[in-house]
């Protein structure tokens, strides 16, 4: 079963995702943190640098928009990079975000989210996919907002098995994407506490399953969970440790230290659920600023040992 790899904004970058392919693999799709086209029809040079191509990765820009002329400027921009897929992001459940109607906002507004894909989708340059949640409210908006996402030629519907009001609180609906999947038209993906193998293995088994899985905090914490998921080598600490070695020696070439310090020390705090007894090394990482402080933290992480099931454990 195809794996894809969901965005975290400010980690999951054309570095990181340049690290993981060659240090784990196991990923079909590796998604980019939205970018925003704005009204003006201009992408800033740090967007245009986060959605570059890049060589031997399946990447799939992921756009922001509520209006049908920004949307299609940056599917044009895109296919004019190379891409030959796009994914439109109705999922993102940050209140900056829904407040202008973008992202899951556009789940209280059928009618919005209806003129945006019949002004678009004859007219891409491109495929098209859609980030999803259930419903604004409630999970039982998504029947509804299925039926009116299967009248459009879309490449495949990825839906994060939650309402936007409970962010990522409380157990996924499985029940409600389940149901969904004997119903649907279109390819549905399934995202939603992906966090070890077994998950994993316990969605392929679903009749019928899901099209694909798309994971994101499992993946950032436990970097070798795809591989795993299709049979291959578990985690464990020397990959590791050349792997964080990897991603600070990427964001320092790319970025100034203190930005390079905060990204390694950001997937550290991630890295971190895979050890047992993590506590202090994960206060030592929260405080890290400079780089012998980041290095001190990371020797002391890899001090811990690896947890018998090592993946991502929700902060509560």
């Amino acid at each position: 079963m195809d794996v894809y790899f969901a965005p975290l904004e400010g980690v999951t970058d054309a570095v990181y995702r340049r690290v993981h392919a060659q240090r784990f693999g196991g990923v079909t799709k590796y998604f980019t943190p939205f970018v925003s086209p704005t009204a003006d029809l201009r992408l800033t040079p740090k967007e245009l640098r986060a959605i570059a191509p890049q060589a031997g990765l399946f990447v799939v820009p992921q756009l922001l928009a509520r209006e049908p002329e920004p949307l299609l400027w940056a599917c044009g921009a895109l296919a004019g990079m190379g891409y030959a897929e796009a994914n439109l992001n109705l999922g993102c459940p940050s209140g900056t975000v829904t407040a202008k109607g973008k992202g899951a906002g556009l789940l209280r507004d059928a009618e919005r989210l209806a003129r945006l894909l019949d002004a678009v989708c004859p007219r891409l340059p491109l495929r098209l996919s859609v980030k999803t949640r259930l419903g604004y409210a409630d999970p039982g908006e998504f029947p509804a907002l299925l039926k009116l996402l299967s009248r459009y030629p879309l490449e495949e519907i990825i839906v994060h098995a939650r309402t936007r009001e409970e962010y990522y609180r409380g157990a996924p609906h499985r029940d409600v994407f389940l149901a969904a999947l004997k119903e649907s038209r279109l390819p549905l993906v399934y995202n939603g506490d992906l966090f070890t193998a077994r998950d994993c293995e316990a969605m392929q088994s679903a009749s019928p399953a899901p099209a694909a899985l798309m994971i994101g905090r499992g993946l950032i914490a436990n970097p070798a969970l795809a591989r795993e998921f299709a049979g291959g080598a578990p985690i464990d600490v020397p990959s590791l440790r050349g792997y964080v070695d990897a991603l600070l020696e990427g964001w320092l070439a790319a970025h100034p230290p203190n930005v390079a310090v905060a990204r390694t020390a950001q997937a550290l705090r991630y890295v971190a659920c895979c050890f047992e007894g993590a506590e202090k090394p994960v206060k030592l990482l929260r405080k890290a600023k400079t780089l012998p402080a980041l290095l001190e933290a990371e020797k002391r992480l890899f001090e811990c040992a690896l947890r018998k099931e090592p993946g991502y454990i929700p902060e509560t």
